[in-house]
């Protein structure tokens, strides 16, 4: 039995027909299990921001190394907080302690030093004063005493990082903070996952390439762009492999080709049913693939499966994402199906690997629907202070209307079994920052 027919099995109420887009991203989780990057390689830090952490990253000691201040103000031992003189807390002040130097003088009863913020804490001292709520004459300070508790603005070893434990888990991508965290452990580089090699091209003799004169009837390839920027942004090798026009010999050896020279392969357009649309019966005769009518608006036709880098034992394949041609419909599919799956085998751990998180808002205005798919409209949310964010959707819905795209900075997800919105009602949001 072919990889695609024994997941297809093994997944409850498959149907290529009518599929959901649960079941799409059921089915994708378990295709590309086996294909999962174990490469690895140590790159310095400036060259680490998005990629995938090979191993875990233990801490070699504790961050912070020492008890230190989180103000700038006055260090003493809280019992003098416990009875204060008519409410007031008077202190001698013997001394300052600097950022990056520890207090090497005796201490006595009564006594304060002057701290600044990240100064290591004197021995026998557990209390911070902000320094706006003393008042210093000479080298007294006082303050009152309601104004903190024993132990306030005291920062304790360890209390970012503890020693022995792990930072950063496998499986992690790394991010800015992640970056400073391990600068912060004294790692100058880390040790990660090679970059994920994706092949693309488009299909179609309705195409034309950048620099060609228009003809009538035929359109600019944008997908080509729009999959470059979000391949890009998600931090895989990108394979640009042109423009394929619509003759099963140019598709077969673009697909072998791509196969050869990269992990994962990406589509657009020849995936529906058209007389054209030789790129099924090219991936079909290459590969192990699936054909499918997704329950979903836009990206209702999609493929997937695997095409082998060769005939030898061993020689593995690459993953193949058909995608339609439509060039929302494209960003619709990548993001919701293709991106998960791509993380995936970059080696992200699951929780590093899920769709985008949604934002919950208020719909502006009424959105039709129909239960049995589940639908993406393209909206702007904008935010008010004290109150739940709204969407309005965002122009055209057509699947060819890449302004849409552009204008909303979000995608509504009307689920498979939601009917329609009305006015104030509560959706969900799959936000683009960060990812279109």
């Amino acid at each position: 039995m072919s990889r695609v027919a024994e997941i297809s099995a093994a997944l409850a109420g498959y149907d290529p027909k009518a599929l959901s887009v649960d079941g799409v991203q059921a089915f994708l989780a378990s295709l590309v299990e086996p294909a999962i990057l174990r490469e690895r390689e140590r790159v310095p830090l400036f060259e680490a921001l998005g990629r995938v952490l090979a191993q875990d990253v233990i801490s070699p000691f504790n961050v912070p190394p020492h008890d230190n201040s989180a103000m700038d103000g006055f260090a003493f031992d809280g019992a003098a907080l416990d009875a204060p003189a008519a409410g007031e807390v008077s202190l001698r002040v013997a001394g300052t302690v600097l950022a990056g130097a520890a207090w090497r003088g005796a201490l006595s009863k009564g006594e304060a030093l002057k701290i600044m913020t990240g100064a290591v804490m004197p021995a026998g001292f557990d209390t911070v004063v902000p320094q706006e709520f003393c008042s210093v004459d000479g080298d007294t300070v006082r303050f009152p005493a309601d104004a903190l508790r024993r132990g306030d603005n005291r920062r304790f070893a360890g209390e970012d990082l503890m020693q022995g434990r792990p930072a950063l888990l496998q499986g992690e991508r790394l991010t800015p903070a992640g970056l400073g965290l391990l600068a912060s452990l004294g790692q100058a580089d880390a040790c990660v996952v090679r970059r994920l090699r994706v092949a693309y091209f488009s299909t179609g003799d309705e195409i034309l390439s950048l620099g060609e004169a228009p003809r009538e009837g035929a359109v600019y390839d944008s997908n080509r762009y729009t999959v470059f920027g979000l391949l890009t942004r998600l931090g895989c090798e990108v394979v640009d492999l042109g423009m394929v026009r619509d003759d099963p010999a140019a598709l077969a050896a673009a697909l072998s080709d791509a196969a050869l020279r990269a992990d994962a392969i990406i589509t657009s357009g020849g995936v529906s049913v058209g007389e054209a649309d030789h790129t099924r019966a090219v991936m079909r005769q290459l590969g192990d693939m699936a054909f499918w009518r997704v329950a979903m608006r836009p990206g209702r036709p999609m493929a997937v499966g695997l095409v082998p880098k060769g005939h030898g034992a061993g020689a593995g394949a690459a993953v193949l994402f058909g995608l339609p041609g439509n060039p929302v419909a494209v960003m619709v599919t990548f993001l919701a199906f293709v991106r998960p799956a791509l993380l995936r085998l970059m080696g992200c751990n699951a929780s590093n690997a899920a769709p985008p998180p949604m934002l919950r808002a208020r719909s502006v205005a009424s959105i039709r629907k129909k239960p049995g798919r589940t639908e993406y409209q393209r909206g702007r949310v904008t935010c008010t202070p004290g109150a739940l964010p709204e969407v309005r959707i965002a122009g055209n819905q057509g699947s060819g209307v890449l302004s849409s795209m552009v204008e909303g900075n979000g995608l509504v997800v009307l689920h498979h079994a939601q009917g329609s919105v009305a006015p104030g009602d509560e959706v969900d949001v799959m936000m683009f920052d960060g990812v279109v």
